[in-house]
């Protein structure tokens, strides 16, 4: 796995308020189903983890999605758009919502739900107040 990668897993459990570092793993619930997943102390994804960008980086620069974007800072990898989920439900909101792109109602709305719940477990990164 890339290392640019691993970063953005680290960032995404480190301000996600149930995710939980025991030793070396980090233990958390996947965004969409609250199936368990786990997460390496440096980053590796361990069984079904996946890294979801919850506004799809595709979504980024169009006007449909401009009001979701701006709630992350305009910028795909922010980490107020980065989850953790398991491969399964990324899979499908990428077949589903995600390709149907932001101007598409029922997709626009799923994101921002799916949004509205990252927000609700966020945690200031340690040394932010």
């Amino acid at each position: 796995m890339r290392p640019a990668l691993r970063r953005l897993f680290l960032l995404a459990l480190a301000t996600y308020r149930e995710a939980q570092l025991d030793g070396e793993v980090w233990s958390t619930r996947c965004l969409h189903c609250r199936t368990r997943l786990q997460v390496a102390v440096d980053g590796a994804a361990l069984g079904a983890s996946s890294l979801e960008h919850v506004v799809p980086q595709a979504w980024f620069g169009k006007r449909a999605a401009a009001g979701l974007t701006a709630r992350v800072g305009n910028a795909p990898d922010d980490a107020r758009n980065l989850a953790v989920a398991c491969v399964r439900c990324n899979q499908d909101k990428g077949k589903g919502p995600d390709a149907r792109g932001p101007a598409d109602a029922r997709a626009h709305d799923v994101v921002a739900s799916l949004l509205d719940t990252r927000l609700a477990r966020w945690r200031a990164p340690c040394g932010d107040e």
